[in-house]
């Protein structure tokens, strides 16, 4: 297993339902990546459709629920083409209608490597407005890649569910790709203090691609950054390249590219502790402790 990664995420501005127009510069950022030399390139969340919901629609007009496409489709198909031919792995956010399905569409990303299309993953966490037109997905999604495995997540499943993120470390993941839609609405602590706690605890690196810029009526802030562990402390995180969700400048369209030693990512609760006999991450304890809160007939009332 390889431990030098080069990874590349895009501060991206889709033009709002224009999925011709972002496919295209998707497919061009892609490319630059690939001759700045990156193994891996993370896009935003719904950086090919724009993510604003139209409150005022039914469900069927929605522009999500219109532009949606499975995996594989017209879109998905040229993108592996790319990434086959430049030998890159790409995460790109989109809207995805269900195989059997029609009806049902998810807040997705498409995956893709060397070989082609890998897979999707289905957002499995929504907040507000997106059970407007988004079904919850209900399924981890890790991509087997030469640095070993890299988890996949979109914004609010890292924000707010540190589950997800724990289950990707405990499988191997130095990696996690947080493709992401955060704007000013969510304030200024949201995004940054909870990816570098998960850094401080887990012991991992995070690819994050946000939104920039205007959309319909949110103003997304940008920020998009590749961010690790740090060595001035034994706890402590560094970002290798990029902005701060909070920076002046984050909203700007910009790619950053970093080469990232993921021998550093120790995900140290997950190694054998010889002091204790086994890990300090106790996935045994806390199952019985979700069946338990499972069992409450108040549960989520």
């Amino acid at each position: 297993m390889k431990d030098i990664c080069t990874v590349s995420v895009v501060t991206f501005h889709p033009a709002w339902g224009d999925k011709k127009a972002n496919l295209k510069r998707i497919m061009e950022y892609i490319e630059c990546a690939a001759k700045k030399g990156s193994d891996i390139v993370v896009l935003p969340e719904m950086a090919l459709t724009g993510y604003d919901d139209e409150g005022d629609k039914p469900r069927k007009e929605k522009m999500q629920v219109r532009l949606a496409e499975a995996v594989p489709g017209p879109s998905t198909e040229k993108v592996a083409e790319l990434t086959k031919r430049l030998g890159i792995y790409a995460v790109m956010g989109m809207p995805i209608r269900d195989d059997n399905d029609p009806e049902t569409v998810y807040n997705g990303l498409a995956v893709f490597s060397p070989d082609g299309l890998a897979g999707s993953y289905h957002k499995i966490h929504l907040p507000p407005p997106e059970p407007n037109w988004a079904t919850r997905g209900d399924r981890p999604y890790i991509l087997e890649t030469a640095w070993g495995p890299v988890g996949i997540a979109i914004c609010y499943d890292n924000y707010s569910f540190p589950e997800l993120m724990r289950y990707y470390v405990s499988k191997g993941c130095r990696l996690i790709v947080n493709s992401t839609a955060l704007a000013h609405c969510h304030g200024p602590y949201y995004g940054p203090a909870t990816l570098e706690a998960a850094i401080v605890q887990n012991g991992i690196y995070i690819a994050s691609a946000n939104l920039g810029g205007l959309d319909v009526e949110n103003y997304f802030v940008g920020g998009s950054s590749i961010l690790g562990p740090g060595q001035k402390h034994t706890w402590s995180y560094y970002y290798y390249a990029g902005r701060k969700f909070t920076d002046k400048d984050a909203p700007e369209i910009e790619m950053f590219t970093a080469t990232i030693d993921l021998s550093l990512a120790s995900r140290y609760p997950y190694q054998f502790n010889p002091a204790v006999n086994g890990t300090d991450w106790r996935p045994d304890k806390y199952i019985e402790f979700f069946k338990d809160t499972l069992s409450n007939p108040n549960d989520g009332k």
